[in-house]
């Protein structure tokens, strides 16, 4: 029920409109000093790996691997898709736009801050990001969704069907 309301209620478009701004700005503002001060995300790399030893690790082992044989040897494929991500998840959910995609990827960075030991406002983050997700086209009424999910489903559905003739 409360799900129904998330996705087709007027009132639930305008306060998750609040929310979708809120963590934008966060996103935004993180990603904007990113991008023009530059970023190394070697040292936070470092920092999460010196985390995942001792008697309470704040990093799993199996994160701390993949930190080790991907993260940290690929440091500035990451800084570049840290920084830039977090700008354009911000971007998507000011302007509501991809609105849906922008959180996905959104919450997909803010597992890997939560996974990497740093809390900050990350698990915040999460709970408000799970809210646009459920809420799906409803998150982006009031923005750019409005004219572009229209505009996609006639794209993809025209796509869809050139490709179910051709199978069958």
């Amino acid at each position: 029920m409360f799900a129904k309301w998330l996705r087709e209620n007027q009132v639930a478009a305008a306060l998750l409109t609040v929310i979708r701004l809120y963590l934008g700005y966060s996103w935004l503002t993180a990603g904007y000093h990113k991008v023009v001060d530059g970023f190394d995300a070697s040292g936070f790399l470092q920092g999460a790996l010196a985390k995942s030893t001792g008697d309470h690790p704040a990093v799993q082992s199996w994160w701390a691997t993949f930190l080790e044989g991907i993260a940290v040897p690929n440091a500035e494929i990451f800084s570049f898709l840290v920084a830039w991500g977090e700008l354009l998840v911000g971007l998507g959910l000011i302007f509501g736009c991809l609105t849906t995609a922008a959180a996905f990827f959104g919450i997909i960075m803010n597992f890997a801050f939560l996974f990497s030991g740093t809390v900050s406002t990350n698990a915040q983050m999460v709970l408000l990001t799970i809210f646009i997700l459920i809420a799906g086209y409803n998150a982006g009424k009031f923005g750019l969704d409005r004219y572009a999910a229209p505009f996609l489903r006639k794209l993809f559905k025209g796509k869809l069907g050139r490709n179910e003739t051709i199978a069958s």
